[in-house]
């Protein structure tokens, strides 16, 4: 048994690797080089990065509670809650860029009250921030349901008690227990706002995140000027997760 299963995995493993090492061999060390050197390769990846860290970090304030709240809990349309918090998931995702355009456009309630606070939507950063969120919201909601929900309910109580309040006894009893599964809700998270591209595009084309760059060079250059840009994207991005790994593997120690 355990030889087919292997076999079945080398297959899967496979079937990830070998495009992605195909797309490697195919770009020369000196192309990668300039690419890496170009302004405007340079520039979107950093905005891709900073804008999903920043969107990971401002939507997280209310995620996390309320995956607390799904977790312990009992309300009237729970069910209803949860389902919806999935939609994201599994709607198309030009169909939420279609969404968000229809509640966050110029000529609508929010985008005027946004415009009074200098804050655009359309074609700018919020606008991708909020594309990146939308869809990678419930990564870190489920994520972090399902460690609120591994915390065994008794040590709340007996912190409860001991005269603890709930803020106090949440952010010192459940959130440090439920550690590990909030700082992979927030890598799941972080990295599927890094990947967006349909919703991103509807909102804001410009200015261009990788996704949207790497699209917009296939379009008008073709696979030649196209592969390159995914090549040093990936690169970047399989360095940064070894970092966030490190640093999240270095507080699960701590916590523990």
């Amino acid at each position: 048994m355990f030889l087919v299963f292997s076999l079945l995995g080398g297959v899967v493993l496979l079937f990830i690797i070998a495009p992605l090492a195909a797309m490697f061999l195919q770009v020369s060390p000196g192309v990668f080089a300039e690419t890496a050197a170009d302004k405007e390769v340079r520039g979107s990846i950093m905005l891709t990065l900073w804008t999903s860290m920043a969107a990971t970090a401002v939507f997280a304030i209310a995620a996390v509670p309320l995956a607390y709240l799904l977790a312990r809990a009992q309300f009237p349309l729970k069910r209803f809650v949860n389902g919806t918090i999935d939609l994201p998931i599994v709607i198309p995702h030009s169909a939420a860029g279609i969404a968000l355009l229809g509640v966050f456009s110029r000529d609508t309630i929010a985008g005027k009250a946004f415009g009074a606070l200098g804050i655009e939507f359309v074609g700018g950063y919020a606008g991708i921030m909020a594309a990146m969120a939308f869809v990678s919201l419930p990564f870190l909601i489920n994520a972090s349901r399902d460690g609120f929900a591994a915390v065994p309910q008794r040590y709340e109580n007996v912190a409860r008690n001991l005269g603890a309040s709930p803020i106090r006894t949440f952010f010192t009893i459940s959130v440090p227990l439920a550690s590990r599964s909030i700082v992979s809700g927030l890598v799941l998270m972080f990295a599927r706002g890094m990947s967006e591209f349909g919703a991103v595009i509807i909102i804001a084309y410009h200015p261009m995140i990788t996704p949207v760059l790497i699209f917009e060079r296939f379009g008008a250059f073709g696979l030649k000027y196209a592969r390159p840009v995914s090549v040093v994207f990936i690169s970047v991005c399989l360095v940064f997760f070894i970092v966030l790994r490190s640093i999240s593997g270095e507080k699960r120690k701590f916590f523990q």
